[in-house]
């Protein structure tokens, strides 16, 4: 064993470790715009839904039907405020590796994108096989997950793999 290398990382060492790879401004302001587009969309799905209005749609009217759904919520929990918490969480994970840098923050995301999509996919079959309904929030919200999910496979294409 080397004895000048510590056993673990400083961290608040802001200089990086030599595995720490920095990613193109593009990709982190992606990740900043679609998780503030995605959080702005939930939360106002989820507004309304405290509000104990439907949202107003104007391109689909399946608005009003999704939001009488019992799948609009789980134990009196809107869905959509989860929605807004894991757009909030990527939001101020991509604010931390702005701040420090870790490369590993940006793979955590790209993996946790990988929920973000699974919950998009299985909202979609619901609305369109068995409520029988679209909502254009929902969508909104499915495609910037799906976004999300692509950047994430992105980064992961991009970046050494972690090592503990």
């Amino acid at each position: 064993m080397n004895n000048s290398e510590p056993l673990l990382n400083n961290p608040l060492d802001r200089t990086g470790s030599s595995e720490d790879k920095k990613f193109p401004n593009w990709i982190v302001a992606f990740l900043l715009a679609v998780s503030l587009i995605g959080f702005i969309d939930a939360g106002y799905l989820t507004l309304k839904y405290y509000q104990g209005e439907v949202p107003n749609c104007s391109v689909f009217e399946g608005c009003e039907t999704v939001a009488a759904s019992k799948y609009t919520d789980i134990g009196g929990i809107p869905l959509a405020l989860f929605g807004a918490a894991y757009y909030l969480f990527i939001f101020i994970l991509t604010v931390a590796y702005i701040d420090l840098g870790y490369s590993k923050i940006l793979k955590f995301i790209a993996y946790f994108t990988i929920i973000g999509l699974i919950v998009s996919v299985v909202l979609v079959f619901l609305q369109l096989f068995v409520v029988d309904a679209i909502c254009l929030y929902c969508m909104v919200s499915a495609a910037t997950s799906t976004f999300l999910f692509i950047m994430g496979v992105h980064i992961l294409k991009n970046s050494a793999p972690i090592r503990s």
